[in-house]
């Protein structure tokens, strides 16, 4: 499932510029075929920095459909020259991907638990035991 779609771009973007990113046959078509590849690298790129959470992330939280609508814009561009207000949301978006990596930010989603330490917890009942202080024995000496 893709963190956003064609629409979601066409709310930050004019769709002739969009047509103008995606066509290179010159028929005043938007290629949806670009489209679809600029979204799953973009995709790929933020499953890349989120690896500690449940993925693909179904349904997006709305920073994930955010941060994949800049880097998804931001693909589209690299084949023309990239202005520089899209190069800063690529970057920003790039430093939000490594706040939510580093646990500075999150998502309002919970990661996944780290694993347990070697003879951790491991998730199932545990039980523990002592050693009888007094025991049949001991208590014949009284």
């Amino acid at each position: 499932m893709a963190y956003c779609t064609k629409t979601d771009l066409l709310e930050i973007i004019d769709e002739d510029i969009l047509t103008q990113l995606t066509d290179e046959e010159g028929t005043g078509i938007i290629d949806d075929s670009k489209i679809t590849k600029a979204i799953e690298k973009a995709d790929a790129k933020i499953n890349s920095y989120c690896g500690a959470y449940k993925l693909p992330f179904d349904p997006a939280p709305l920073v994930i459909k955010g941060l994949s609508e800049d880097l998804a814009i931001y693909y589209l561009y690299r084949i023309k020259i990239v202005p520089e207000d899209i190069v800063k949301t690529y970057d920003d978006a790039i430093k939000a991907l490594k706040d939510i990596q580093k646990g500075i930010a999150g998502l309002g989603v919970q990661p996944i638990p780290d694993a347990p330490a070697e003879g951790g917890y491991s998730g199932s009942s545990q039980v523990n035991t002592r050693t009888k202080v007094f025991d049949s024995d001991t208590m014949d000496m009284y």
